[in-house]
């Protein structure tokens, strides 16, 4: 038996979600963070881009989360989701991200930001050019160019390919050699800038070899496992973490393509990134939170008019069929969409965004119910992924709105 779906207003009425994104936990939708100092302490400005992607501004932005220096942020369009905006290329030509202003003094550069950084506010642990810490950066640097060269160049033989996977995993195990050298799950016997270094392309290697190679990072080696478990028990990593989803389909435009072995197990991996189920992948770990459903409903009613504006059905069946899928988000009762939405549901299914949209856990559950409520009805798919480009994205569509 299905149930005819709840309007807008008593599926407002269901969420009484509330983020205190100025003094409250890590979150991508913050314009201030203050951690409870006055505004008068605010000395920097982070550029950063505005789908919470970028690599590099994830490092600072984690950096200045833990060391709790209160600062603005100024979110940027990244070339692969939409035009750059004219603001930003007049006070960085080169349209590099992230920048800073601290103290009248505009920095780019990730690295050069976190010693100016230090030079301010003290390092985060031990620094950037600390004798423990360089030999570390130095591997992550040898990791990253082992997991392009897997990754990011087609293998022409399957001998070919197999070495390119050993050159990776041979660096991987001097990773975990390096975590199994220290006392605790992180780099150094306590967090420390060097974890801050090596997070943003651990999290996206952990999630691209799982789709593209059928490797699990994560599973596959113990140390590292130990130290995502310990990364995720921090609500400043947290609120800054994506998915398996958003990095699988966001890599290829930024990394200039990422080639798939389509073997067996990552043909079985790439179905469960794509379609489900998303609980039980090993992009994430730690309980899911109770308000994750009610996050979820909170944040599409806060975009609904625009969700429903760039879908590329029509506004009114996908009006309805979007608040069949938000019911049974949110009370379990089954409830069948209009015929011919299904593929509707599946292409903002593809669209959510982590942590832009909401945090990790949220989007599972929002993805959970459009692909359930979409396979009432059929079994097409949405308009396909761009590889090229992600405008399909473009923040120009939700401006204002955050």
């Amino acid at each position: 038996m299905t149930t005819t779906p709840l309007t807008w207003q008593e599926l407002e009425a269901l969420t009484d979600f509330y983020l205190d994104r100025v003094n409250g936990p890590t979150n991508s939708q913050a314009t201030l963070r203050l951690f409870s100092h006055p505004e008068s302490h605010v000395k920097i400005t982070l550029y950063r881009d505005n789908h919470g992607w970028c690599p590099y501004c994830q490092k600072v932005w984690l950096w200045l989360e833990e060391k709790q220096v209160p600062y603005r942020i100024e979110k940027v369009t990244m070339f692969c989701y939409g035009d750059k905006e004219q603001w930003y290329k007049d006070k960085v030509p080169s349209g590099m991200l992230p920048a800073i202003e601290l103290n009248n003094r505009l920095i780019t550069e990730s690295d050069d930001i976190l010693r100016a950084l230090e030079t301010v506010f003290g390092p985060l642990g031990l620094g950037m050019e600390d004798p423990a810490v360089v030999p570390l950066r130095r591997l992550e640097r040898m990791l990253f160019r082992a997991w392009c060269t897997w990754l990011c160049y087609q293998a022409r033989t399957s001998s070919q390919e197999q070495r390119n996977r050993e050159k990776f995993t041979k660096v991987v195990a001097m990773v975990e050699e390096a975590l199994k050298s220290t006392p605790g799950p992180y780099f150094l016997a306590d967090f420390s800038t060097a974890d801050v270094v090596f997070t943003p392309y651990i999290e996206r290697m952990n999630a691209s070899l799982y789709y593209y190679k059928g490797y699990s990072l994560r599973e596959e080696n113990p140390h590292l496992a130990k130290w995502f478990n310990a990364m995720e028990s921090r609500s400043t990593y947290r609120g800054t973490q994506s998915d398996f989803h958003t990095h699988a389909h966001d890599l290829p435009p930024q990394m200039g393509g990422c080639w798939s072995n389509d073997e067996p197990e990552t043909l079985r991996n790439k179905t469960q990134v794509d379609n489900g189920p998303w609980f039980g992948l090993p992009d994430v770990t730690y309980p899911e939170p109770e308000t994750s459903r009610a996050e979820a409903l909170h944040r599409v009613i806060k975009h609904r008019i625009n969700i429903i504006r760039v879908n590329p059905a029509h506004d009114k069946l996908f009006d309805t069929a979007l608040r069949c899928a938000l019911t049974y988000m949110i009370t379990g009762e089954v409830c069948t969409p209009p015929l011919n939405s299904d593929s509707a549901l599946r292409y903002l299914r593809d669209r959510i965004n982590v942590p832009r949209d909401m945090s990790i856990y949220a989007a599972k559950r929002l993805r959970e119910a459009l692909e359930a409520t979409a396979a009432l009805v059929g079994d097409r798919q949405g308009e396909p992924i761009p590889l090229g480009h992600r405008r399909d994205q473009d923040p120009a569509n939700f401006a204002n709105l955050i």
